[in-house]
């Protein structure tokens, strides 16, 4: 909004205005927008929280340590949805297609999210809604996502080809194009490959953020350090020069994604604030599903989705955690860990709440590193 007003039709009257069209300046201006947000609505949506009584419910089967956090306000991520996108809206293009597709993912995730908490804190069912349902409705966002995302590619403004990492001359095209035209099912086909690959992507980190969201701000950390990756890559991929030195896929308009992934720092920054131990508010499903929606509807777009196990390494490690668990437990009935997710494992060892979360940050620090790096060894 500030970006039409200021730029495109203050900008031939009022020359300074031409910083606006700069996507540095505007992307750490929706940073700190989004952050002062954050930090001047939280105690307001904390209050009005506690009020409505909308506390966390705390699996009694878990750590012991965790049972005084009964009642602590959940349904945060309200907090970090709005942080995110009003600054996303006031400070990005608004006609540019692909900050309006990452908008939908994050408020269609974040809404699956808000039914499982409103579900589990109304309802006092502590699991919310079934695997089913949610797998169901993260299947449908992600495949909306998906059908956006081909239609853009139709009017060439987006490219279904996989990048792989380390590997220059490896450009996989997800559609089959090679389908006749002319048999409408064979057509529907034709798309099949990229609709898989984008649900595994959306619904697998989505699930993997909610599943790191269990110690205080060690999910909402492990994101601003992840942001902060996706906020490079974005930047490199709409810059035609470096994109081009760095063999990676060139769309100047999903630069504009820059934006977007500033203001998640911000937002995330100021939710930390809050979220610290001993955190005050939880972010709840309705943030971890939102965050991990964006993230991986953000890497499909500039084609990084294939470094999603670094950008969001204990991200991954976390729910790989848990599918070893329960498929250990389900084949040969012994467990891999003393408790998953990850994190409990580590706290049933005997490591204090703060130390699993310092570490975890450095490991995923580590981890957005080694994304960083992959690009100079293309």
């Amino acid at each position: 909004m500030l970006y039409w007003l200021l730029y495109e039709k203050l900008f031939p009257l009022v020359h300074p205005f031409r910083i606006f069209r700069y996507l540095t300046f505007r992307t750490a201006f929706a940073s700190l927008t989004a952050l002062l947000i954050a930090l001047f609505i939280g105690p307001y949506v904390i209050q009005k929280l506690r009020e409505f009584q909308i506390g966390q419910f705390v699996r009694e089967d878990g750590p012991q340590s965790h049972l005084k956090k009964s009642g602590t306000p959940t349904m945060g991520g309200v907090l970090i949805v709005i942080a995110i996108l009003l600054p996303t809206a006031l400070w990005s293009d608004p006609a540019n297609p692909f900050v309006w597709v990452v908008a939908f993912a994050t408020c269609a995730f974040g809404a699956i999210g808000f039914a499982d908490d409103y579900i589990k804190v109304v309802q006092r069912r502590s699991l919310g809604l079934t695997v089913r349902t949610k797998l169901f409705w993260q299947a449908l966002a992600g495949a909306i996502v998906a059908a956006a995302l081909v239609v853009l590619d139709r009017i060439k403004m987006y490219s279904t080809q996989l990048t792989v990492p380390f590997a220059k001359s490896l450009h996989w095209d997800l559609l089959w194009r090679a389908w006749p035209s002319t048999v409408p099912h064979l057509g529907l086909l034709a798309f099949t490959p990229f609709f898989i690959f984008v649900l595994f992507v959306l619904v697998g980190s989505s699930n993997a953020v909610n599943l790191t969201d269990g110690l205080d701000g060690l999910a909402i950390g492990c994101t601003i350090i992840a942001a902060c990756a996706l906020t490079v890559l974005t930047y490199l991929s709409g810059h035609a020069v470096f994109a081009g030195y760095l063999d990676m896929r060139w769309n100047p308009l999903a630069g504009e994604l820059t934006i977007f992934c500033g203001s998640m720092v911000g937002a995330s920054i100021g939710f930390l604030w809050y979220n610290a131990h001993p955190a005050e508010i939880f972010m709840g499903d309705v943030g971890s599903l939102a965050l991990g929606g964006a993230i991986g509807t953000v890497a499909v777009i500039i084609g990084q989705e294939l470094l999603l196990p670094f950008i969001g390494g204990i991200f991954i490690l976390e729910a790989v955690s848990v599918m070893l668990q329960v498929g250990s437990y389900k084949l040969r009935k012994k467990r891999i860990f003393k408790m998953a997710p990850l994190h409990h494992h580590f706290e049933q060892l005997g490591w204090h709440e703060s130390k699993v979360i310092a570490r975890f940050w450095i490991g995923a620090l580590v981890f957005a590193l080694l994304a960083l790096t992959t690009l100079k060894l293309r």
